[in-house]
Protein backbone atom coordinates (compact mmCIF):
# COMPACT_ATOMS: atom_id res chain seq x y z
CA UNK A 1 0.00 0.00 0.00
CA UNK A 2 1.54 3.53 -0.96
CA UNK A 3 -0.32 5.13 1.66
CA UNK A 4 2.08 7.68 3.47
CA UNK A 5 2.76 10.65 1.91
CA UNK A 6 6.35 11.48 2.23
CA UNK A 7 8.76 14.29 1.35
CA UNK A 8 11.98 13.14 0.08
CA UNK A 9 15.19 13.26 1.71
CA UNK A 10 18.54 12.35 0.40
CA UNK A 11 19.20 10.03 3.54
CA UNK A 12 15.69 8.23 2.75
CA UNK A 13 16.51 7.80 -1.68
CA UNK A 14 19.61 6.52 -0.55
CA UNK A 15 18.75 4.07 2.06
CA UNK A 16 15.77 3.14 -0.42
CA UNK A 17 18.08 2.51 -3.01
CA UNK A 18 20.52 0.64 -1.56
CA UNK A 19 17.74 -1.62 -0.11
CA UNK A 20 16.75 -1.77 -4.19
CA UNK A 21 14.06 0.59 -4.43
CA UNK A 22 15.77 3.07 -6.64
CA UNK A 23 13.03 6.67 -6.69
CA UNK A 24 16.32 8.84 -7.94
CA UNK A 25 16.48 7.44 -11.49
CA UNK A 26 13.99 8.15 -13.91
CA UNK A 27 12.18 5.67 -15.78
CA UNK A 28 11.09 7.23 -18.86
CA UNK A 29 9.30 3.87 -20.05
CA UNK A 30 6.88 4.49 -16.92
CA UNK A 31 6.61 8.20 -17.28
CA UNK A 32 8.43 8.49 -14.14
CA UNK A 33 10.53 11.33 -13.74
CA UNK A 34 12.84 10.33 -10.71
CA UNK A 35 12.52 12.05 -7.42
CA UNK A 36 14.93 14.68 -5.29
CA UNK A 37 15.02 16.20 -2.51
CA UNK A 38 12.13 17.65 -1.30
CA UNK A 39 9.70 16.02 -3.95
CA UNK A 40 6.67 14.91 -2.37
CA UNK A 41 6.05 10.94 -2.95
CA UNK A 42 3.44 8.06 -1.71
CA UNK A 43 5.43 5.37 -0.29
CA UNK A 44 4.55 1.76 1.27
CA UNK A 45 4.02 1.59 4.18
CA UNK A 46 6.42 -1.24 5.12
CA UNK A 47 9.00 0.22 3.35
CA UNK A 48 8.30 3.27 5.26
CA UNK A 49 8.62 1.38 9.04
CA UNK A 50 11.86 0.12 7.75
CA UNK A 51 13.14 3.61 7.43
CA UNK A 52 11.64 4.28 10.69
CA UNK A 53 13.28 1.58 12.40
CA UNK A 54 16.72 2.48 10.54
CA UNK A 55 16.54 6.19 12.04
CA UNK A 56 16.19 7.50 8.10
CA UNK A 57 11.94 8.30 8.20
CA UNK A 58 11.28 11.18 5.58
CA UNK A 59 9.08 13.25 6.65
CA UNK A 60 5.36 12.62 6.38
CA UNK A 61 2.51 14.68 4.88
CA UNK A 62 -0.54 13.83 7.67
CA UNK A 63 -3.03 15.80 5.88
CA UNK A 64 -2.49 13.67 2.66
CA UNK A 65 -1.51 10.13 4.55
CA UNK A 66 -4.33 7.94 4.58
CA UNK A 67 -6.30 7.21 7.63
CA UNK A 68 -5.65 3.39 7.34
CA UNK A 69 -2.15 3.71 8.56
CA UNK A 70 -2.43 4.53 11.67
CA UNK A 71 -3.95 0.93 12.20
CA UNK A 72 0.08 0.29 11.90
CA UNK A 73 1.88 3.11 13.31
CA UNK A 74 1.21 5.21 16.35
CA UNK A 75 0.03 8.47 15.63
CA UNK A 76 2.36 9.87 17.98
CA UNK A 77 5.48 8.10 15.74
CA UNK A 78 3.63 9.98 12.81
CA UNK A 79 3.50 13.45 14.56
CA UNK A 80 6.92 13.42 15.42
CA UNK A 81 8.38 12.23 12.13
CA UNK A 82 5.36 15.51 10.78
CA UNK A 83 6.51 17.63 7.72
CA UNK A 84 6.25 21.31 8.60
CA UNK A 85 7.00 24.28 5.89
CA UNK A 86 9.66 26.28 6.09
Amino acid sequence: MHCVCAVMSQEFLDYGRRRGNDLVTARPEWGFPGLKPGDRWCVCLSRWIEAMKDGVAPPVVLEATHASVIEFVDLEELQSHAWTEG
